[in-house]
Order: structure tokens, then sequence, then C-alpha cells
């Protein structure tokens, strides 16, 4: 113990305040510390080190001195002056003699934070050690996916002679990866998927049977169709994906003071008329009426983190969302992460900003001025010195560019992944990564944008290839490393399309709204309130409803232990079925067998198996009672196949 009260004493007295000791006396450091005793981690010790004290003047493209990080190779190669380190040879290393404060005129890193006896130590340990490297890491530029389109050729149809783009660009990849597709899953199956995946709710027992009975083969093309034509249940739907996308709500941090605002009307509008998603894009970035409130993000009570400003919001938000960019690592400092500068993102914060930004590292004044800028300067440029009206509807046209390939690759990667559990590109915020298939990815962007940005055109592609239609495949193979396509995912019901699919099969719908939003097509008949029109209470909060006071482009699709909890004891769902109880038996007339058939057909499309059947007779009995009827349909609710999109 007194050991190591003398070390760390050393440690302190010995370490440098500045680069040179006061009044000009050279440092008074002659020794090195010690190096750590134990076996050390290059990705838990070491990376962390070299990122905050060495990469912003020796890697991400630059090397003062001549001087790089990116690898092990270069580390080793040295600078102007020749090699920096020895393997083996820490103590007499100059590397560590920089950091460590022994040079006379020099120490590293010139500016900012100095390296610590511990962590010093560590790189002693780290080089005596073999200087070891994890595989492929490199501290050099990030790989950078391509932005502008890309169209590459349709591959020709092979022995299964596929129509569908997609399928063909499929057939080839399938060959190339010894993957035998199976055959596409039955039409029951397929009917449940898709009115779940177009308008969130389930197929009434009419719908179906109408459905399996049409001898027409092209009759999955035409659900397809009909189904993207109900504009209404389209809209209601993907209320939730965009209402999580772009941090909309009803409720919560900042509505109440008016540092928040709703911008539900507009979307709902937006969504129901299928409105171009460059126009889309363009309203929200130079606000129309109704759409103002994306861009103006939270305004948080107290103070603020100069990342966390409204205008830093912003640009965090539009980049994450229309272009698949993380940039709240760059909005403290260079991230390390990506080759996003702290200068990038405080540009394009400007363009939103009322005047020029002063730009603050991790919170502290640089006395630098940011200057408005697009993150990719080649697609064009913004009048820096114009009103912010001007800035914002030309930062709305240089983001919607026909030469913007980034943001058509984004959004039909969010489709893809929507649809099939996994994206083209994962995650999905992370659009510099590879695509597990470039071209078809590509084709997807081009044809978007072909087809005049018209977002229900990508998802009929989607919903109506083979790929989409083949059978589930656990969600197990989706992290797999060397991740190959077989098949969409099986997934999860969401928290809005499992409250709706109960109201449906009681007929049981919530009475009033959480805004005044008029979404009947008929305005005088009474309307059913769906899951995404209610604030959140705690099933919806347990099954996966963020607060969207951040950007949630994807939900995981995993249970957790809240929602086990909750979908078991929670005073929520108990309402819920004890109302539909109370309505199930409200007509005096139902039978047991006749409540049994009507709960099955309408939450799973199929009549009970014999088995399911004595067990509804043993909850139910002769005459039904309204605890017997909830028991029934909590049973229901739990089954996997009610709960899950196969």
């Amino acid at each position: 113990m007194a050991r190591l009260f003398l070390f760390i004493v050393f440690g302190l007295l010995s370490y440098p305040i500045s680069a040179r000791a006061e009044e000009g006396q050279a440092s008074a450091i002659t020794e090195v510390p010690a190096a750590a005793t134990h076996t050390v981690s290059f990705d838990k010790e070491i990376k962390p080190i070299l990122n905050r004290s060495c990469v912003q003047c020796h890697g991400r493209g630059k090397a003062r001195g001549g001087f790089k990080i990116d690898s092990r190779e270069t580390l080793l190669a040295g600078g102007e002056n020749g090699p920096v380190l020895e393997i083996g040879k820490s103590q007499s290393s100059r590397l560590i003699r920089l950091v460590a404060g022994v040079e006379k005129d020099e120490v590293m890193p010139p500016d900012g934070e100095r390296l610590t006896p511990e962590k010093v130590g560590l790189l002693r340990a780290w080089i005596d050690q073999g200087l070891e490297w994890e595989e492929g890491f490199s501290f050099g530029r990030f790989k950078e996916a391509p932005l502008s389109p890309h169209r590459p050729e349709i591959p020709v149809a092979e022995a299964r002679g596929s129509t569908n783009p997609i399928d063909r660009f499929l057939e080839p990849y399938f060959e190339s990866h010894d993957v035998q597709p199976r055959e596409p899953v039955s039409d029951r199956v397929f009917a449940r998927r898709v009115y779940l995946d177009v308008t969130g709710l389930l197929p009434t027992p009419e719908e179906l049977e109408a459905f399996l009975r049409d001898p027409d083969p092209n009759k999955r093309d035409k659900l397809v169709d009909s189904l993207l034509e109900r504009n209404q249940a389209y809209a209601e739907h993907w209320m939730s994906f965009w209402n999580d996308a772009l941090r909309n709500d009803f409720a919560g941090t900042g509505y109440i003071d008016g540092g928040r605002k709703q911008i539900s009307a507009w979307l709902y509008q937006a969504l129901k008329s299928n409105l171009p998603y460059d126009e889309f894009v363009a309203q929200l970035i130079h606000p129309v009426t109704g759409s103002e409130g994306f861009i103006k993000g939270i305004v948080w009570r107290g103070v603020v983190n100069s990342s966390q400003t409204p205008e830093m919001q912003a640009a965090q938000n539009v980049s994450q969302v229309f272009l698949g960019i993380n940039l709240k690592c760059a909005s403290c400092h260079d991230s390390f992460i990506s080759n996003w500068k702290l200068e990038d993102a405080y540009n394009l914060a400007s363009a939103f900003a009322p005047k020029p930004l002063g730009i603050f590292r991790c919170d502290t004044a640089t006395g630098a001025t940011a200057t408005a800028k697009f993150l990719y300067s080649e697609l064009g440029s913004i009048p820096a010195d114009a009103g912010r009206e001007i800035r914002l509807a030309r930062l709305a046209e240089i983001l919607t560019s026909e030469k913007n390939g980034r943001l058509t690759r984004t959004i039909v990667n969010r489709l893809w992944t929507r649809f099939h559990g996994r994206g083209l590109v994962e995650p999905v915020d992370e659009m510099d990564n590879d695509p597990w298939h470039p071209d078809l990815l590509d084709w997807l962007a081009v044809d978007l944008a072909e087809s005049g940005y018209d977002l229900k055109h990508a998802i009929r592609l989607m919903l109506t290839s083979r790929a989409y239609q083949l059978p589930s495949v656990s969600l197990d193979l989706l992290h797999q490393q060397d991740y190959v396509f077989e098949g969409p995912a099986v997934r999860r019901l969401s928290s809005e399309q499992f409250r709706d699919a109960l109201a449906a099969v009681v007929d049981v719908w919530p009475a009033t709204p959480a805004t005044d939003i008029q979404v009947s097509e008929d305005p005088s008949a009474p309307g059913r309130v769906r899951a995404w029109h209610l604030k959140a209470d705690p099933l919806a909060v347990a099954m996966g409803r963020p607060n969207r006071e951040q950007v949630v482009t994807h939900r995981a699709s995993l249970a957790t232990t809240l929602e086990i909890l909750e979908l078991t004891n929670g005073q929520t769902l108990s309402e819920i079925l004890k109302q539909g109880a109370a309505e199930l038996l409200a007509s005096g007339s139902a039978t047991p067998e006749e409540i049994t058939r009507h709960v099955f057909r309408s939450a799973l499309g199929r009549e009970p198996t014999p088995e399911e059947w004595a067990l509804a007779s043993e909850l139910l009995g002769e005459q039904a009672k309204e605890e017997g009827v909830q028991d029934l349909l909590w049973a229901v609710a739990m089954l996997p196949e009610f709960q899950l999109i196969y």
C-alpha cells in the first residue's frame, strides 16, 4: 500500500503542467513511468488513448511531422525523424518519452489534456508486449459510401424466369452464396403479413376468406395494390414509423412550455396523399405551415451542452434520418467513428441558425465561427450571408437534389428493414457500412427517384417480390457476422399493431384521440381511434414505443422483461381484455362456441384446433361469463402466432 502511495505521489509530482516549465525552465522529468504489469487490451485500453490524444494530428488523413498511426505498419515506420518506437523497448522509445514529458522541448499531445502516468504505463506495456493490433482496424480515414446515384443493369432472368427486378438481382446472389430459396409462404401467411405491413391491421375473417378463394394467379399483386390504395389505413399505420423518426409526439418534454411543436396534422396529410419523398423532405427542411416542428427540435430547460442547442439538434436529426449519418459525436469534437469533423457539424447547424454559430469543442469555445455549409460541398453551396429562409430553401434543394444518391439509398434501406427485419445496410443509421447487395441497394434507390420519389411504388416493388414472400428466418440469423439473406425475419408486432389487433378482435376501440386530427374519410361517421393516435401508456412503453425525445429509426424486435411483466400483470391490458369480454357478451346470444370461433378467426385467421377447442371449452364452460372470456382473449393474445409476423 505504501509503495502504491509513493508511486501515485511520484506520478503527480512529475506530471507536466505545460510543455515547458514555468519561466522557461526545462522540464524536471527525467524518467518515464513504469509499464503496466497486466496484459493490456488494444481495444479497451490502447485504442481510446490513441483516439483521444493522437488521432487529431496523426490519423484520419493527417500526418503531422510525416507520422501516421493509421495502421500498425505506419506506426512502426515513424515520421520525418525516423522510428518513434521499437517493439520490446518501450523505455527508450521516443514516443513514450514524448507522451511522458521527458523530452526537453516537446510534449505530446501539444494541446489539451496530457497523458497520465497510468496511461503512459499502458502504452509502455503495449509496446513491450508486442504492439497488439486489431486485425483490419485503422485510424486512417473511414470508408465512405458513394454519394452519386448509380443504376446497375438488372441481371437476366435465370431458370425461375423472375419478372420482379429484386428477384432478378437475388437469383445470382443466391447462387453465389449456395442458397436454395424455399417455396413462398401460403396465401394465409402472406395475407396476414402484407395487411400488417401496409395498414398495420389484421385482415378480417371475411377479407381473408375472399382472398383465399380468389383463383386469380396474380391475386397477391392485386392485394398489395388494393391495400396501398387504402390511404387512410396506410397513413395511420405509417404515422408511428415517422413519428419515431421525426421525433414527433403528442405530449412530453417541451410541449407544455412551447419549446417543441407537433407536426402531426401535416405528417398525416403528407402520408395520406403519398406526398413525393423529395417534397416530403424539402417541406421538413424548409418548413411549410404545420411542418416546422421537426427542425425546431427540443428547447431543453436550463443550461444545455453546446452540442444540444436546437440548431445542433436539427443538424444531427437531418443527417441521421435522411442520410444515415451519425453527426452526434462530431457535435462535440472530431468524430472517433467517422470522418466528420466538429467544423462540419457546426457548418450544417449554421444553416438553421439565425446567425453564424461560434464553435465549441467539448463545450469549450474555440474562438472560431462556423459558416453555413452542407456536409457534401460537391452537391452545392449555401449562401452563408443570406437570411435563414433563403439558407433553408437552398439546403432543401441540395438535400433533395437528383445528384444526392444517399437520400434515396437511406430511405429504401429503411423500407427494406421494415419489411425484412434487417437492412441491406446495417445499422440503418450507418449508411457508410457495406451493403450485403450493393447493386440491389443502388438500383432500388435510382428506381425510387425515377418513379417521382413515390414511396408506395418502392413498397409495392418490395412486397410483390418473391424475396418478401419467402418463409421467415430466425432473428438469430440476422446478427451473424457473415450474414446471407435467405428471407424476411420473424418480427414482433409493434406496440401499435398489437393494440389495434386486440381492438379489432373485440371491436372495442379507444374513444379519445390525443389530437383533433380528422382521420375519417367521412367526417360525419364515427371513426375508430387507432393506437398511433393515443398518448403513450404503460403497455405502449413496455412494448417498445419510444419517448420520441430523440430520433428512433428502428425498434428492437426482441421482447424485454418489462414487456413480459406488463403482458402478464399490467393494468392496461387487463382493462382492454375486460372491455373486450363485455362487448363479446353484450348481445346475450353468443354461445361459447361462437365466441371461440370468432376470437380465433379474427385473431389468427383460422379455426381452432381440436386441442384449442377443448381448452376454450374448459375456460368458457357451458354458459360463457366475462372472466372466462377474458381468459380466452388473454390466452390467444399471448400466442406467438398472434404476437409475431411470420
